[in-house]
């Protein structure tokens, strides 16, 4: 099997990363996942390779991760996402689409439904109450997802995120 080539640059304490993620609705939830030494969690998705289109990435990382295929909809947000982890400034650029999940992924309220080990990290995953309350306590940057899942974008929006107050050149 060929190395993966992730589109990831490191630049010292920096970090540029291209991420894609998903959002698969069910019955009034979302699904959400996190490493389980984390205590935030996120939208799954992950980090797109060199020559594979952001829908080509959402499926791949949802095969890897959940093991179903998932038919990728359309794109709700392009994301600059600027913040601070594990040492680390990042200047991530996040395409975040609409999925579907097939019924064979299990789904309960209040339990988590899948977990696995993806390199380093044991990840879980739940159903989240797709409300702005519910998001808004899980702790899933980047945070205006929650204030907009009630009523999410009719066409793709562009958004700038800045998670605090990073070391950046002025533009």
């Amino acid at each position: 099997m060929a190395k993966r080539k992730m589109i990831r640059i490191d630049a010292g304490a920096r970090r540029f990363n291209f991420r894609i993620a998903g959002l698969g609705f069910r019955n009034g939830h979302v699904l959400v996942h996190r490493a389980t030494h984390e205590t935030f969690w996120t939208f799954p998705g992950g980090r797109a390779e060199i020559g594979e289109t952001s829908a080509e990435t959402l499926r791949r990382e949802m095969l890897e991760e959940i093991g179903v295929e998932v038919t990728v909809g359309r794109m709700l947000w392009m994301v600059e996402n600027f913040f601070h982890y594990e040492e680390r400034n990042y200047h991530e650029i996040g395409f975040y689409y609409l999925m579907e999940i097939p019924q064979a992924f299990p789904f309960h309220e209040s339990a988590i439904v899948h977990r696995l080990r993806d390199g380093k990290n044991d990840l879980e995953f739940k159903w989240a109450r797709a409300t702005v309350a519910a998001l808004r306590a899980l702790d899933i940057p980047p945070y205006f997802i929650a204030e907009q899942i009630e009523r999410l974008p009719e066409t793709p929006q562009h958004i700038v995120w800045d998670h605090g107050d990073l070391d950046r050149p002025d533009s």
